[in-house]
């Protein structure tokens, strides 16, 4: 056998067990536990709010969500965070819903978002992200 050190070979027995419960699982109709993540997505329980999967098809409102995703993205100073925040248009209104890590970073995505759309076009529900 090759030279593995000994924590490299239980770790890879380990892996091996694993894989072969999981293979078991499967074959007995089983499944793994799905993680539950209702909890991140209780901001997307109201119907009367808009979401993602609501961004209309007009052209206008996918090119208007396309500027400003391109505008937050280009800014590399910004956090994931905030290059993940979700834009909806609708009827030339804009949305912008998520967490940033900062009031700055909050102030700086809903001027990008201003800047494309018009101030007054502009609803932000950004929250600003407790430090972990």
């Amino acid at each position: 056998m090759l030279n593995l050190s000994f924590r490299t070979y239980m770790l890879s027995g380990l892996l091996m067990a694993l894989a072969a419960f999981t293979l078991a699982q499967s074959f007995a109709g089983q499944s793994p536990a799905s993680p539950d993540n209702t909890g991140v997505n209780r901001a997307d329980r109201n119907s009367n709010q808009p979401t993602a999967d609501q961004q209309q098809k007009d052209r206008s409102d996918r090119d208007l969500t396309e500027q400003i995703r391109r505008s937050i993205i280009a800014d590399k100073s910004l956090s994931t965070d905030a290059h993940n925040v979700k834009v909806i248009a609708r009827g030339g209104q804009v949305t912008l819903k998520g967490p940033v890590r900062s009031e700055s970073e909050k102030r700086a995505v809903e001027a990008k978002a201003a800047e494309v759309a018009g101030e007054d076009k502009v609803t932000s529900e950004l929250a600003i992200k407790a430090k972990d």
